[in-house]
């Protein structure tokens, strides 16, 4: 087994730090904030994901997973180093390297025996190339360095159990010393591991994740083109899935795809593309789709209503997806400044995503309207005038159709996420929108 340090505790770094205690090997992970480390120690997760928190706590009793902010401690004898920072979005698109740059050069300075430096951030193509470069620039000591890409394929709310069950794991290297030490490695996973060059593992990564946006934004393309010619999207969705060419995977048209991910590295794909003279077009394509269709559902009811002034706006769900915490790109940062312009008056419910939503928008008056947050659905449908659906939450599907109709004062639906049949709610009175059908 390995002495591993892994440089960053966000959804990338400490995923990845506690599954590689879990299958043995001894770990610590770096984060510069105390107080995190400290509430690490006491088995609290900083991010909102299935699973981590039993098992944080499983391997830091064992002794395998420890947690600190004294880098220059984590990286002196490590046999390797994965760095899980994040790489932020620019405004043109391009990707940050910066904490990138801040946790090679530390780590530069301060090993002392030979060590395999492993990138698993999301990091445009060429990256790792010209971060060996840097580290071996500021390199102290004498020794050998050697950075290898290590790409992740996890979904925030199943994260853990996409990196110990991943369909497949991808290493790119350039020699076969730093090729055996990720094999050694990721040997306790038992998982099918595909070794290519770097470049290649960081254009796997980038392809692997725009085409699946791709997918979506041409799902809602064609929503809403059914729309207009009086198709169903789920049923087109349906008898397309049976085509294995094809899969049924990522057929489900809605408002947009949001996280850490998707939106970040069209961007990032696209803006690359740009730099060596290309245009990638369907991605550029996927990308502007993607914007309009958040706020397809807000122009429909603005279309419906006169004015959202002074009128009680349900919304339901603000997280960009069921199972986590993440609000990045979410839809409902998109909508809720629009209704809150108009003067709405929102009360908000999300099962785990009100602390950060609250963040940016503090309870009370907020521009010309205002935003409540609630701790059940009941007390958002109350007397609403109009309801938003942008988060497919459990207990949020679980709504009968029934109680929009019985708690509304009109029972104005807009579902972002076609959860539910639209003759039923016809027949129970309820005017419905939804995308696609």
């Amino acid at each position: 087994m390995y002495k591993i340090a892994v440089a960053g505790t966000g959804y990338v770094g400490l995923v990845a730090g506690v599954c590689f205690a879990e299958v043995g090997h001894n770990v610590t992970c770096v984060d510069i904030d105390e107080n995190k480390v400290k509430l690490m120690e006491k088995g609290v997760s900083p991010i909102y994901e299935s699973g981590l928190e039993e098992l944080m706590q499983k391997n830091y009793k064992t002794g395998k997973l420890n947690y600190t902010t004294d880098y220059k401690a984590a990286y002196r004898d490590a046999d390797a180093i994965f760095i899980g920072v994040g790489t932020p979005e620019r405004p043109d698109g391009s990707a940050n390297l910066s904490y990138i740059a801040t946790v090679a050069r530390q780590i530069a300075e301060n090993i002392e025996k030979d060590c395999l430096v492993v990138v698993k951030s999301t990091v445009p193509v060429g990256t790792n190339d010209k971060v060996e470069q840097f580290i071996k620039d500021f390199l102290v000591n004498d020794v050998n360095v050697e950075v290898a890409s290590n790409p992740e394929f996890l979904a925030q709310g199943t994260a853990v159990h996409d990196t110990l069950h991943a369909a497949r794991i991808i290493i790119g290297t350039e020699s076969k010393w730093a090729e055996n030490m990720l094999m050694d490695i990721y040997k306790p996973f038992n998982l099918p591991i595909v070794s290519v060059n770097r470049r290649s593992a960081e254009m796997i990564k980038y392809a692997s994740n725009d085409f699946l946006a791709l997918k979506i934004s041409y799902m809602n393309d064609i929503a809403n083109l059914c729309e207009l010619v009086g198709a169903n999207i789920q049923d087109v969705a349906k008898g397309m899935s049976y085509d294995e060419r094809i899969g049924s995977k990522f057929l489900n048209a809605g408002i947009g795809y949001g996280g850490s991910c998707f939106p970040k590295d069209t961007k990032a794909l696209e803006y690359l593309a740009r730099q060596n003279g290309y245009e990638l077009r369907t991605i550029k394509a996927a990308i502007d789709v993607n914007k309009d269709q958040k706020t397809k559902l807000f122009k429909k009811a603005s279309r419906r209503l006169i004015t959202f002034n002074g009128l009680k706006v349900a919304v339901l769900g603000l997280t960009f997806k069921p199972g986590t915490d993440d609000l990045r790109e979410a839809p409902s940062l998109e909508n809720i400044p629009l209704l809150l312009e108009n003067g709405a008056e929102i009360y908000a419910y999300d099962p785990v995503g009100r602390k950060n939503f609250e963040k940016r928008y503090p309870e009370g008056k907020c521009g010309n309207g205002s935003i409540s947050y609630v701790d059940n659905i009941e007390d958002a449908l109350k007397e609403a005038n109009v309801c938003f659906i942008f988060t497919e939450w459990k207990d949020i599907k679980e709504i009968k159709p029934e109680s929009y109709k019985s708690l509304m004062r009109t029972p104005l639906v807009y579902d972002g996420r076609n959860i539910y049949d639209i003759k039923s709610m016809r027949i129970l009175g309820i005017e419905y929108y939804s995308i696609g059908r």
